[in-house]
């Protein structure tokens, strides 16, 4: 297993990460238990949470990833030897209002954040995160998903960025935080944070949490050269676009009711990055997987898996390496068919 530094910390994460946020409600203790071994077993230790999993978010189901997680680690005696990521989650996320998690006043601001990160140390039976993690921005996103940018206006209550990073700050200096993080940022978003750090003598993020894919390489615009420069490395989610990369082709058969109608524009898109895999011998999963490890920005891939089996066959892409007429091919069809909706 490849290590790679984080930011521009002394800590070193693995290439794969394992996602939990299955964990206590699609994934059963047991075999996540197992999926947590086949990890250690690959070489992976960075495992990521949130205090609002699993998913789907339910009341009664909220905070069970942790303490799955926390379990696991208690009986393994691993804490030492991995690097646990969790997120307070604020008033952007789009699972829903979630009352259930410190009410109808649920903001980015140091009172919101003490009280999560002590819930999340409480779950996750440690007296320290490694990587703490803002889930959404506290303002509204209107680029994520879409191909455009619509204006919000701010409320009049926001909670500023500067004011999330001294809470943040915070933490740090009192040892229960390592090191901080954002995800589903923007570029705008992620060199505030940046901006504010020097100027204050504040925390400096060191990782962002996007989704990337071979679908979605948004990522790329803004991101990328920021994450490049400034040395913020991507925790890639969603590497197999939602499951859509690692099934036969979605034609209308293949549609499930539960899940989002697939667009023929995204379903000649997948048959064409299929078609391709094939002529390099490649599962069309495994494909997707090494191309977003391969990445320069890449710091870690998250696996997120509903069961060990799922997990066993997106670890074997840890065994490929894509080579650079294959990665060229990759980019020919994306500029083909672009982040296809």
């Amino acid at each position: 297993m490849e290590l790679r530094r984080l930011g521009r910390t002394d800590i070193e994460v693995s290439s794969v990460a394992l996602g939990v946020m299955s964990f206590g409600a699609k994934t059963a203790e047991e075999d996540a238990f197992r999926q947590l071994e086949l990890a250690i077993e690959a070489g992976i230790n960075l495992f990521d949470t949130a205090e609002n999993y699993p998913a789907p978010v339910l009341p009664e189901t909220q905070g069970r990833s942790e303490e799955i997680l926390g379990r696991w680690l208690s009986a393994r005696k691993l804490r030492n030897r991995v690097i646990i990521a969790t997120k307070v989650a604020g008033p952007g996320d789009r699972a829903g209002n979630m009352t259930h998690i410190r009410g109808a006043d649920r903001r980015l601001d140091a009172a919101n954040i003490r009280a999560a990160i002590d819930g999340s140390l409480r779950r996750l039976g440690t007296d320290y995160i490694d990587l703490y993690q803002i889930h959404w921005p506290e303002r509204p996103i209107t680029t994520l998903g879409r191909s455009r940018f619509s204006h919000i206006p701010d409320a009049a209550n926001l909670v500023s960025i500067d004011e999330t990073l001294a809470a943040l700050g915070e933490l740090v200096s009192a040892g229960k935080v390592r090191q901080i993080g954002v995800a589903n940022e923007t570029p705008w978003g992620v060199m505030r944070y940046v901006t504010t750090a020097a100027q204050r003598a504040l925390p400096r993020v060191v990782s962002m949490q996007n989704g990337y894919s071979l679908l979605d390489r948004q990522f790329e615009i803004g991101l990328a050269e920021i994450s490049m420069r400034e040395q913020i490395g991507l925790l890639a989610y969603s590497p197999l676009a939602r499951g859509l990369l690692a099934r036969k082709h979605p034609g209308p058969a293949q549609q499930s009711a539960a899940r989002p109608p697939v667009s023929e524009r995204k379903i000649g898109a997948i048959a064409a990055y299929a078609e391709l895999a094939r002529r390099y011998g490649l599962e069309l999963s495994t494909m997707a997987l090494a191309f977003v490890r391969q990445k320069p920005f890449t710091s870690a891939v998250l696996m997120a898996a509903s069961n060990s089996k799922q997990l066993e066959r997106n670890l074997k892409s840890l065994d490929v390496t894509l080579s650079r007429d294959l990665m060229k091919e990759i980019d020919s069809l994306h500029e083909a068919t672009p982040n296809p909706r």
